[in-house]
C-alpha cells in the first residue's frame, strides 16, 4: 500500500465518520451510529497523521545526502 493510498483511505474514513456523526439521524437498536462515526473519524485521523509522517520521511526535501568522489592524480609523485 502506497502512502498516497493511505492518505486517501484516511480522508475517506474521516468523511464517512463525519457523515455518520453529524448528518445521519437514523437510530437502531444495538448499535450507535454516532459512536461508529466518531470511531471512524478517530481512526481516519490517526491513519492520516501516520501516512503524513511516513510521507515526509520518504520526501526528497527532508534530507539530502551528497556523495563527492574525488579521484587522486596518480601521475604525480608525492614526497
Amino acid at each position: 500500500m502506497s502512502v498516497e493510498m493511505g492518505i486517501g483511505i484516511s480522508i475517506f474514513m474521516l468523511a464517512i465518520g463525519a457523515i455518520l456523526t453529524f448528518a445521519v439521524e437514523f437510530e437502531t437498536s444495538g448499535i450507535d451510529i454516532n459512536a461508529v462515526g466518531v470511531i471512524l473519524m478517530i481512526v481516519g485521523a490517526i491513519g492520516l497523521l501516520l501516512s503524513l509522517m511516513f510521507w515526509s520521511s520518504f520526501s526528497p526535501y527532508g534530507r539530502r545526502e551528497r556523495t563527492v568522489v574525488r579521484e587522486r592524480d596518480r601521475d604525480r609523485d608525492i614526497y
